[in-house]
């Protein structure tokens, strides 16, 4: 064997040696959004559904993104359903948390969570949950869209602190919402996606790689900026309004649930496993189901909306790079 043979040998052996022993961390996720529980006549048997499947799979934690239900006692079980869960969950504030009057402090409280917002870190990664429902104007009504300073500020100072990949839960989307007219999401989230922005091109080795939201309703996911933005689909339905109603169970179940009929519900309940690792990707788990009676097309449901609206998660396998 001559000299140049021997050190080829030796880079290659050397050079797979440390291929082999490279490590990656990998977080499981089992995730849903917009569970409506109030809305659904048939709501325990989908959260018991999402549940037990999670027991099966045993993630690393399960997260809600938010409208999952008001802290009314007739909902109680079904919170004692989703805590029934043996390891960590999380919530996130959804704008129909607040339904009734509900004040935003009583909704935290009574998930027990340390605030509207908050963070923690999970095998290697850190994670942001964000509150989508701050108000521009204290006066204002109706439902709100907005990360305030106070918000944005506790944002930056948390990004600051963390030298892991980094991923964000909000309900709320932080992207425009495609085939919308107008923002459907938070409605300063060019200023959000700037903080995102800076805080990669400072610390490439911990920058955010992911944003989860929910609200909706859509099976959606692109890349802004070199940051995934992924549309978890609703467990429940998709809303349809007033000029779409359809009675699609009962007479009895519409007079008991009244926002039934607005709705174009899934028949099954829908929600993923979301598997991340520091190899390079975002693995999505996809599930089917169909629509509980007539399609929304059907119905005469905006045709544009076809590629986003579907009783689906997809199933996908997004890549990322970090430096």
């Amino acid at each position: 064997m001559n000299k140049i043979h021997y050190y080829f040998i030796l880079i290659v052996v050397l050079f797979s040696g440390c291929t082999a022993n490279k490590s990656y961390n990998t977080v499981k996720i089992g995730m849903c959004s917009d569970v409506h529980l109030p809305t659904m006549h048939d709501s325990e048997y989908r959260i018991t559904k999402f549940i037990d499947s999670m027991k099966n799979a045993q993630p690393d934690f399960i997260i809600e993104l938010g409208d999952f239900g008001t802290p009314d006692p007739k909902y109680a079980h079904f919170f004692d359903i989703w805590n029934s869960f043996p390891g960590d969950k999380y919530h996130v504030i959804g704008n129909h948390e607040m339904d009734g009057g509900t004040a935003r402090e009583v909704a935290v409280e009574y998930r027990k969570m340390e605030n509207s917002y908050y963070s923690f870190e999970k095998n290697g990664f850190h994670f942001i949950v964000l509150d989508g429902n701050d108000k521009i104007d204290e006066n204002a009504k109706g439902y709100k869209q907005y990360i305030g300073k106070k918000q944005q500020d506790w944002l930056k100072q948390d990004l600051a602190k963390t030298s892991l990949p980094t991923v964000v839960f909000s309900h709320q989307g932080l992207t425009i919402s495609p085939g919308a007219e107008e923002v459907y999401g938070v409605e300063n989230y060019e200023e959000i996606q700037g903080i995102f922005a800076g805080h990669n091109q400072q610390k490439p080795s911990a920058k955010v790689i992911a944003c989860f939201n929910g609200h909706t309703h859509y099976d959606y996911a692109e890349k802004v900026n070199d940051i995934w933005y992924i549309t978890i689909n609703s467990m429940s339905y998709q809303w349809m309004g007033d000029s779409y109603t359809h009675i699609r169970y009962s007479e009895e179940v519409d007079k008991e649930f009244k926002w039934i009929k607005y709705t174009a519900p899934h028949k099954e309940p829908l929600f993923t496993i979301v598997e991340i690792s520091t190899e390079g990707y975002i693995s999505i788990e996809g599930k089917q189901t169909e629509w509980e009676g007539p399609s929304l097309w059907d119905l005469g449901y905006p045709e544009e909306l076809k590629k986003y609206v579907r009783p689906a998660i997809s199933k996908r396998k997004l890549e990322f790079t970090l430096d």
